[in-house]
């Protein structure tokens, strides 16, 4: 076995089996598992004649070459001496997702759990000590493997687009128009970055195939290292609560919640996962059939964004939060929409999906999924 961290970056993984039995998937395109959303501004993005060309233009305005000098001196190059089961869950992810390429990675010591893949020349993996520490073997595997699929996606060069943007936005602060205007742009990186990320969760799911693993792996991020004080359906059921709970006023504090964060909340990650594990998509995958990287020069752009459209639309429909109950309320043309939007922010009876009152063929009391759409 070469050391493809010593030496070898660039060169391809080798032609081994892993170190389980697991299914392989030679010439994936990350089209077969990235979310609709993250899909449609990536399928446009690389239409884009010279785009990358362009961004990978900057890099000398970035502080890429900055960040690869200070994990090689202040951080461990994971290798055949070092980090050898790291290593070795590498090789293996890049070989389940014949990622061309074996990108170097690194262990730094931050005892917060955390994981990272940047690069606008090649993809770098980064992984904390807090991270090693808390994942067993098969759940650090799924976030391997997440993080490779991250680089097999190209997510790197956008994610560090995000980290340059989001720095140069404080440090430009002071300046009225010009914070507003990079943090407009910051905004909708990170939007698009969160839907990126439940993209590489199912990368991770394809590397290692072991769903209660990624599902435990989640739970540990978001409990600690207590998995006998924990329980996987009782986590899951947390996201129905948060995504089933409360009125309108809850539904907008989740959007202000969630838009400084570049990560869906974990419970979310988790039900997100669970579900597309369950789907036929996922089964089509494991069974071989797949969008190959050969076929990406021809992907549609006009496909990629119905798809997302679609795939939106179909969460507004079986969304159950009470902001999906007011759309769909809305978009079937619901009378009395001020007094509805009045009813939901105060919590009085007849708020988004609950009926009205004044409305007899409704229950006052139903569930908020129970809207007119």
């Amino acid at each position: 076995m070469s050391d493809s961290s010593n030496g070898s970056n660039g060169h391809a993984p080798e032609e081994r089996p892993p170190g389980r039995q697991r299914r392989r998937f030679p010439g994936i395109s990350s089209r077969a598992y990235e979310h609709p959303a993250d899909r449609s501004a990536l399928v446009a993005l690389r239409k884009l004649s010279g785009f990358d060309t362009v961004f990978k233009a900057l890099s000398g305005l970035l502080p890429e070459r900055s960040l690869r000098l200070l994990f090689l001196s202040d951080s461990v190059r994971v290798g055949e001496q070092q980090f050898q089961h790291l290593h070795t869950m590498l090789l293996d992810a890049c070989y389940v997702l014949d990622l061309p390429k074996v990108p170097p990675m690194y262990v730094t010591q931050d005892p917060q759990p955390n994981a990272m893949c940047i690069g606008l020349d090649e993809p770098v993996i980064v992984v904390t000590t807090g991270l090693v520490e808390l994942l067993d073997e098969e759940e650090m595997r799924a976030v391997v493997g997440h993080e490779v699929g991250h680089a097999l996606s190209g997510h790197a060069v956008y994610r560090t687009i995000l980290l340059f943007l989001t720095n140069f936005a404080v440090k430009i602060a002071w300046i009225p128009l010009g914070n507003v205007a990079i943090m407009a742009i910051v905004t909708a990186l990170r939007e698009w970055f969160r839907k990126s990320e439940l993209s590489a969760d199912r990368a991770g799911l394809l590397a290692g195939q072991d769903v209660q693993a990624s599902m435990r792996g989640l739970m540990k991020i978001a409990g600690g290292n207590h998995l006998h004080e924990m329980n996987v359906d009782a986590f899951l059921a947390q996201a129905e609560e948060y995504e089933a709970g409360g009125d309108l006023r809850d539904s907008v504090l989740k959007i202000l919640n969630v838009l400084p964060r570049s990560h869906p909340f974990t419970t979310v990650r988790a039900a997100e996962l669970k579900k597309w594990a369950a789907s036929r998509d996922f089964q089509r995958i494991m069974d071989g059939h797949y969008p190959r990287r050969e076929q990406d020069k021809d992907a549609s752009v006009t496909d990629s964004f119905r798809e997302s459209a679609n795939h939106y639309a179909e969460s507004v429909k079986a969304g159950k939060d009470p902001l999906m109950g007011l759309v769909r309320d809305i978009a079937g043309g619901a009378g009395d929409f001020g007094g509805r939007l009045r009813d939901v922010f105060t919590g009085r009876p007849g708020g988004a999906g609950g009926g009205s009152p004044q409305d007899p063929g409704k229950d006052p009391g139903g569930p908020s999924e129970g809207g007119t759409a």
